[in-house]
């Protein structure tokens, strides 16, 4: 199937961004250098076209994002070496087997996890010894959405500093709600500097994408506990499948 090229999409801009990147061969420098680049961009809110009620547009802004679509972004531009590639990536990442409908779009982050570990993008990441809490919750927080079972494994928050020793640059954190219809409130992206940990990410409260230390997330907000993923090596051209 054929798709439209998404709506918003600057292909000039997305081939100078690929270029930075073009003899990289580590995802997590490529991760690095692509999620620096957005520190500063506006945060925007709902920043997706589509509803129960009206047709789902594939859009590809690099102008502005929300917490979700600028871990897709980064994402689709580290596995990419062309724009169409980007495309392609952002597509299959975004929707559950790039399937460009509301109703496929990856609503709740549990569900944007499982079926993108499905696909070999990302990974959980090995934390022998950490422990792991175990949370079931109905889902029923999206308009137009039948209420949706989850369950997960996350790392409770008193935790998190055994978690640090083994978070790399690149590694995708997710952080979740302690409401009782919602998995996931928040996402960002790791990136280690010396013995500090930061996590670049869309910031409602401040307005634009920010880097900041990981503990002082942590410091300032109410969660159950966090989930972090590892993007896996994309291959050297996506896969036509559909």
């Amino acid at each position: 199937m054929k798709h439209s090229p998404p709506r918003v999409l600057n292909r000039r801009r997305v081939a100078q961004l690929l270029s930075k990147t073009k003899h990289d061969r580590s995802a997590a420098s490529r991760i690095d250098v692509l999620s620096r680049h957005f520190v500063g961009h506006s945060y925007l809110p709902n920043p997706l076209i589509g509803s129960a009620g009206t047709a789902e547009v594939f859009t590809a802004s690099l102008d502005g994002f929300d917490c979700v679509t600028y871990l897709e972004t980064v994402l689709a531009l580290a596995r990419a070496s062309s724009v169409d590639d980007f495309i392609e990536w952002l597509r299959k990442i975004r929707y559950e087997r790039g399937r460009i409908q509301w109703d496929r779009r990856n609503h709740y982050m549990t569900l944007w996890i499982r079926n993108n570990v499905r696909a070999g993008i990302i990974r959980p990441v090995s934390m022998p010894a950490v422990p792991i809490l175990r949370i079931e919750r109905v889902l029923n927080v999206v308009p137009g959405l039948a209420p949706k079972p989850a369950r997960m494994k996350c790392l409770p928050k008193p935790a998190v500093p055994r978690l640090e020793r083994y978070l790399q640059t690149g590694d995708l954190i997710f952080f979740v709600s302690t409401r009782k219809h919602l998995d996931v409130f928040h996402a960002g992206i790791i990136v280690r500097d010396g013995g500090k940990v930061f996590m670049r990410h869309a910031s409602r409260s401040n307005g634009f994408v920010v880097e900041q230390e990981l503990n002082e997330f942590l410091k300032a907000n109410r969660m159950a506990g966090v989930i972090v993923m590892r993007p896996q090596a994309a291959p050297r051209r996506v896969g036509l499948s559909h």
